[in-house]
């Protein structure tokens, strides 16, 4: 049992990081890591996966001369959990804090922690100050989607960060090395910030990104790190044997207002050179020996003509992979053509993200579709056999019972006509999006570790009939209630008017060493592996 101590109690811990002696000389040595999963004791879909974030992280300061540690909390601590005596009902899954702290380095100069899931801040914080107890004189510094979205509140919160990175890191984290190696200034790097000496906030300026992709290292993958994933059965969407985290493009050119994505990559979107891709994969072919490829992309799918390139590429060199799009991604680009590429060149997942059936809600988030063309693309996808999913959202702050009720029916309409998972979330207020801030300026929300735990529980558990929600219109249980009978009759409508599923899923849940069809029998062949005896692993 963990008991997590406040942001208060963590004052006399600081050293501020200006008043401090420089603690080295020559390339200070650098601790990459990552946290503990946060969830509910019930949660079904806080699946552990690896973080390509610290992977390319670390190719890239590697690549620049500097020795990089990455501490994996999750990779370390794979079906390990252990409950938080602070928060009751809420477990943490990944090696304890002692256990992360005593593998870095204890020549350790600088720490980076990738902050990825606001739910799991206070979590992080605590960790944080324990590592700042045990290094005194190291430079701490914070990244990723929760530093970008709230870089003053989270130096304020935890005194024992040093600096915030904002958006895109390896280029922002290799000038800070650069720097700290020199005793240089930090205030001339953009996409900083930090507390000066008088505790003012300070940013050097907006997100800066890198402007040419293809000259980004490729991820670093420490030796053993995948095979702890693979072996566990643990993978980003649908499962294979081996699945290979891969990213073809980075940021998203849309800008809806429910997505954190302008604060931490801007609307700049680039893709990678095609070949560029496919000698990466058949890198990991020949080391790996991959049997398939997990898009983490934001939104992979944009560009036709790019599609098309990747996919004859594929068929030129003769990789026979599966790969899937588990992030979602645009209809666009997909017509008959590209699916039919698609299904030729082994794409076993594909995931549509058309979240509201409304056409008032859809207009409110700026979610720039055409629903009656998306529409026309997912049957044209199911035609090709492939397997879908699409993502939908209720409990916008604006929508009422007509709004909700027209993305339900439209669902329900996916699942008939034979989409294989159709999701439905509560709307999640997140750190750095439009809503977000509209929310907050209204009072609507109040920054403090109630509001991240209820990000956290939100929607990882469908039994809660009490989530943390932001629509006035609806109540809290209403919504659960809605979510929770969709998510039944999407499944049993889907068995019953598709009987072939009933056997792929008893097969693959109870018979196949590897794969999965869909997520939804992922989580149940996780959750009858957890529940197996010596299944679950608690400290």
């Amino acid at each position: 049992m963990i008991n997590i101590a406040s942001a208060n109690d963590q004052s006399e811990l600081n050293p501020h990081y200006f008043s401090r002696e420089p603690l080295f000389k020559g390339r200070p040595k650098v601790a990459l890591v990552r946290g503990p999963i946060v969830s509910t004791q019930n949660a079904l879909n806080n699946e552990a996966t690896p973080s390509i974030a610290l992977a390319y992280l670390a190719g890239f300061i590697k690549d620049k001369g500097y020795e990089c540690q990455i501490i994996d909390a999750i990779s370390e601590g794979l079906n390990h959990y252990w409950d938080l005596k602070s928060r009751p009902g809420f477990i943490c899954h990944g090696l304890d804090f002692e256990q992360i702290v005593n593998l870095i380095d204890p020549d350790t100069e600088l720490i980076c922690f990738a902050i990825m899931f606001s739910g799991e801040w206070p979590v992080i914080r605590y960790l944080i100050a324990l590592v700042r107890s045990r290094f005194p004189r190291a430079l701490i510094v914070g990244g990723g989607e929760h530093i970008s979205a709230l870089p003053e509140f989270t130096l304020k919160d935890s005194l024992s960060i040093d600096i915030c990175i904002k958006g895109e890191g390896e280029q922002v984290l290799f000038e800070v090395l650069e720097s700290f190696k020199d005793n240089k200034d930090f205030s001339k790097i953009g996409g900083l910030a930090y507390l000066d000496e008088g505790d003012n906030f300070i940013e050097t300026s907006g997100v800066t990104r890198i402007r040419d992709v293809n000259s980004i290292p490729w991820p670093y993958w420490p030796e053993g790190y995948l095979e702890k994933f693979w072996d566990s059965g643990k993978s980003y969407g649908v499962q294979s044997e081996r699945d290979m985290p891969i990213m073809a493009s980075r940021g998203c050119p849309y800008q809806c207002t429910f997505c954190s994505n302008p604060l931490m990559w801007t609307t700049r979107y680039i893709l990678r050179d095609p070949d560029d891709l496919i000698r990466e994969i058949e890198f990991y072919i020949k080391k790996y020996k991959i049997t398939a490829l997990q898009f983490y992309d934001l939104t992979a799918i944009t560009k036709r003509d790019w599609t098309i390139e990747y996919c004859n590429k594929l068929i030129e060199k003769g990789i026979q992979l599966k790969w899937s799009l588990p992030s979602g991604t645009r209809s666009e680009a997909l017509d008959e053509e590209v699916l039919s590429l698609l299904y030729k060149t082994g794409c076993n997942y594909l995931v549509y993200a058309p979240e509201s059936g409304s056409k008032n809600t859809l207009k409110k988030i700026k979610k720039r579709i055409d629903l009656k063309r998306l529409t026309t693309s997912v049957l044209s996808a199911k035609k090709q056999k492939l397997i879908l999913r699409t993502n939908l959202i209720i409990g916008f702050p604006h929508e009422k019972r007509k709004d909700i009720f027209s993305t339900i029916i439209y669902g329900l309409y996916l699942a008939i006509r034979g989409v294989d998972e159709v999701t439905i979330n509560i709307f999640s207020p997140y750190p750095g999006t439009e809503i977000f801030s509209e929310l907050l300026q209204r009072g609507d929300i109040v920054l403090g570790d109630d509001y991240f735990y209820g990000l956290t529980s939100l929607n990882s558990e469908f039994s809660n009939l009490k989530p943390m929600t932001c629509n006035k219109h609806i109540g809290k249980t209403e919504l659960a209630f809605y979510r929770l009978a969709f998510l039944l009759t999407n499944y049993l409508l889907g068995y019953i008017i598709y009987p072939s599923r009933i056997v792929r899923t008893v097969k693959n849940i109870y018979l196949s060493t590897g794969d999965s069809a869909t997520v939804f029998e992922h989580r149940l062949k996780d959750l009858f592996k957890r529940s197996s005896p010596g299944g679950l692993d608690k400290f």
